[in-house]
Order: C-alpha cells, then sequence, then structure tokens
C-alpha cells in the first residue's frame, strides 16, 4: 500500500478539541485493566505456587505452575482481541471499552473470593482457571480500543505522544498492584499476608472498576472512525473484522507480531521472572523486591511519554531499533547486579531494563495504527499484539524459570532475551516509517487499492 504523505494537511488534522480528555478516559481505564491483570502476575510469583496448587516438590515447581495458569490469560487474550475487534471496528471504541472493563474486573473480584487447594482441592486452581481466562480474553479487547480512541483523535505530527500515555497507564496499574501488595506485606505477619492479606488486592478491584467504567461513558468517537462506519455501511465491499485484515494486510499483521515479541518477553522476564530469581536464588526478602519494582515503575510511567515525543521527533523505526538492540544486552549485565544483593543495584538493574523497554512500547500505538485502514484497524492492531503474547509473554517466564531450575544460571536466561531482541530488531529493520502519516491517507489508499467508495468529506 502506497501512502502520500504529502496530501496531510491542516483542515485534515484531526481535531484536537478534548484531547486531553480523551487521554485521561482511556488511561483510567488502562490503568484499572493492568491493574487487575498484572496483580495476577505478582501473586502468581508470590503467593499462587503454593495456595493454589498441592507441593509437587520444590518451590519453584509451584511456581511453575502458577505461571502455567497464569499463561492462560494470554491464551485467551487473542480470542478477546478477534472478539472484540470485530465489535469494536463494528459498533465502535467507547462501547467495547465499557464491556471490557466489567468483564476483568467481576473476574479479578471473585479472584479474591477463591479457596485454597487445602480446601477444595483441585476446584480451586480449576476455578481460577477459568476466572483467569475470563480476565484475559477482556484484557484482549482492551489494549486495542484504549490506544486506538486516542491515535485516531490525534494530530499527524504528534501521535506518537499522544498514543504513548495508554502506554505509560500500563506501568501505573502495575504501580498501583505492586503498592498494595508491598502495603499489606508491611502491614501484616508472613503468614497472615499469604492466608488472606492478598485478597484484598484483588477486592480493591471493584472500586477503581466503577471508576473506570464511569470515565469511559463520557468520550466519544473519533470522526475518522464514524466516517469509516459510514463508509462500510454505503459499500458492502468495503469489509472489516479479523478475516478481513488477514486476507488484505497480512504483512501489517505479521509485522504487528515482530515489534511486539522482544518487547512482550522483555517486560516479564523484568517484573515476573526477577521476583522469583531473587526470592528463589538468592531469598531476597519479598517487601525489598515490591519496593524495587515500586520504584522502576514510577520511572517507566515517566521516561514512556518522553519516548513517544522522540518518535515523532525522529521517526518510529530509530527510536524502536535502540529499543531492541539495547535490550538485548540487558540481562547480562543485570543479573550480575542482582547477585550483588545490593538494594540500589538491583533498583537500578530493573529501572534500566524498564527504561530499554519503553524505547520499543512507547511507539507501538502509532505505530501499529498507522499499519490499518480505520474499517479494520481495531481488529489488525488487537490481532498483531494479542497473538504474540502467547508465544511472547506467557511463556517468557515460565521458560525462564525452566531454565534456571535446569541449569542452575541465568546465562541461558540472558541468551533467550536477547535472541528475542532480534527478531524483533528484523521486524525494525524491514518495516516502513510511518512518522507523520496521515490516517485519512492511510484510508485513501486503501480505499484506491481495493477499489473501495470512499466517503465525501
Amino acid at each position: 500500500m502506497s501512502v502520500n504523505k504529502t496530501t496531510t494537511t491542516q483542515e485534515t488534522e484531526p481535531r484536537t478539541s478534548g484531547l486531553k480528555r480523551i487521554v485521561a478516559a482511556s488511561m483510567v481505564g488502562t490503568v484499572v485493566e493492568w491493574y487487575e491483570f498484572f496483580l495476577y502476575a505478582t501473586a502468581a510469583s508470590l503467593v499462587f505456587g503454593t495456595f493454589f496448587f498441592p507441593d509437587a516438590g520444590t518451590e519453584l515447581d509451584g511456581i511453575i505452575a502458577a505461571f502455567l495458569t497464569y499463561a492462560v490469560g494470554f491464551v485467551a487474550r487473542p480470542l478477546g482481541g478477534i472478539v472484540f475487534g470485530q465489535i469494536g471496528d463494528r459498533l465502535g471504541r467507547k462501547h467495547t471499552l465499557q464491556i471490557t472493563i466489567i468483564l476483568v474486573g467481576v473476574a479479578t473480584f471473585l479472584m479474591g473470593c477463591l479457596p485454597g487447594f487445602d480446601t477444595i482441592g483441585y476446584w480451586a486452581p480449576a476455578m481460577l482457571v477459568a476466572l483467569r481466562f475470563i480476565q484475559g480474553f477482556a484484557v484482549g479487547g482492551e489494549w486495542g480500543g484504549a490506544v486506538l480512541l486516542v491515535a485516531e483523535h490525534s494530530p499527524d505530527k504528534s501521535r506518537g505522544f499522544w498514543s504513548s500515555w495508554p502506554q505509560a497507564a500500563v506501568p501505573v496499574g502495575n504501580l498501583l498492584a505492586t503498592l498494595v501488595l508491598l502495603g499489606m506485606s508491611w502491614l501484616l505477619p508472613s503468614d497472615q499476608f499469604l492466608g488472606w492479606g492478598w485478597r484484598v488486592a484483588f477486592w480493591l478491584s471493584a472500586i477503581v472498576v466503577i471508576i473506570g467504567y464511569y470515565i469511559r461513558t463520557h468520550v466519544s468517537e473519533a470522526p475518522i472512525f464514524l466516517e469509516a462506519r459510514a463508509q462500510v455501511e454505503a459499500d458492502k465491499a468495503a469489509g472489516y473484522g479479523v478475516l478481513e485484515v488477514v486476507k488484505k494486510y497480512p504483512r501489517g499483521v505479521f509485522g504487528a507480531m515482530g515489534l511486539r515479541f522482544a518487547e512482550n518477553i522483555l517486560y516479564y522476564i523484568i517484573v515476573s521472572f526477577t521476583i522469583v530469581y531473587l526470592k528463589t536464588v538468592h531469598q531476597y526478602d519479598t517487601s525489598q523486591l515490591l519496593l524495587a519494582l515500586l520504584i522502576a515503575h514510577v520511572i517507566h510511567f515517566l521516561v514512556i511519554p518522553q519516548v513517544g515525543r522522540l518518535s515523532d521527533a525522529f521517526g518510529r523505526r530509530p527510536v524502536y531499533l535502540a529499543g531492541a538492540v539495547l535490550g538485548a544486552t540487558w540481562a547480562f549485565f543485570a543479573f550480575p547486579m542482582f547477585d550483588t544483593m545490593n538494594p540500589f543495584l538491583i533498583i537500578a538493574a530493573v529501572t534500566i531494563g524498564l527504561c530499554f523497554h519503553a524505547l520499543m512500547y512507547a511507539g507501538q500505538p502509532a505505530i501499529m495504527a498507522e499499519m490499518f485502514p480505520t474499517r479494520m484497524r481495531y481488529s489488525g492492531v488487537s490481532l498483531g499484539y494479542q497473538v504474540t503474547s502467547i508465544v511472547a509473554g506467557s511463556l517468557a517466564p515460565i521458560i525462564a524459570t525452566a531454565l534456571l531450575q535446569q541449569y542452575g544460571s541465568w546465562m541461558p536466561v540472558a541468551v533467550y532475551v536477547a535472541v528475542a531482541c532480534a527478531v524483533t530488531a528484523f521486524a525494525v529493520i524491514t518495516m516502513k516509517e510511518t512518522r507523520g502519516i496521515s490516517l485519512l491517507a492511510v484510508d485513501d489508499a486503501d480505499a484506491r487499492t481495493h477499489g473501495l467508495a470512499r466517503v465525501a468529506r
């Protein structure tokens, strides 16, 4: 698809009035969704291995079992992306986001009510898996809607900056989850925290879900989406949804998957496997671990929008490539820093890793939005983003923990991360630079390429 950037004019720039309000609405809902999703990741590292699973031998065996249920959420995410992508491209981003926030909230609250293995046996992990599936299914539809709601309202020249804010909401959600668990671990003795204290963090999700749902009722669809919907209604040849995007834009889908691969693996090695490594190899204090992550999440939040700004100034490709290259080096110096058991070096290692991650993560919404026309954009970005999570983020902590158990060394884990970064670096090198492109121009090129009627503007 060839797109002429010169077709962008001041008149065709998306209107920016109320953009900050739209960004805030998108971020609040995303904070809620990811607070709940990452809460599970932290609890899987600290609690679920012993609470929901029978004694299988070593401590790492229980953690691997907990991470397998964690992976169920990632398997469900592409299904959610497909279903909600179809709904979002047909009915709108706003209504889809209202559904997803309710689903993930209910599932997370009920997780906090589950009895353990000692009480009801194998029904405990079975119900945990079912709720985790629902949670992952909802989150699968969340990301695409949240970032597109902002990207489609953003001016072409600053889309990287504005659409990076929903990404910045992810560390905020993780920060809140870490903060709540940290507070409970400080306030309660270890036996009470493992017995019931962790449940409070899951129950608190009900409050933030209500707030997030209310805010999302007060946003509007982007004009470019309303135009695309009118096109689909006027021209039956203008299809939408997953089958259409796979048929018409397979390169975009696979390109998005390649971009996502290393970013997703690097993130979960940092925020999940780091806990496992320090806790099992060095018996590092749980509260100190959570404090290190808390500080790192704050810095991650601050860095992401600035990286989005860099992608507008210097281009999507060079910034993303820098993240892939630097990410490949992280584990080789981070694990020796962990081995020192120095709290400051541990915080520094985690923080540096998340800064490298931000170089890839911040630009994803703009890059992926610019890959697809509006009529199938929700399906395209959701499919590329969520399918990758099955073979990337869902397996990363499992593979890393298994490698540690097998070899008793962090070196195979570092090689694993480096190989993933090489895959993403290749995807970046082969992609087109889209900085400053007009989404209207993308739609016009789509109409010309596939012989569709254009809606008068």
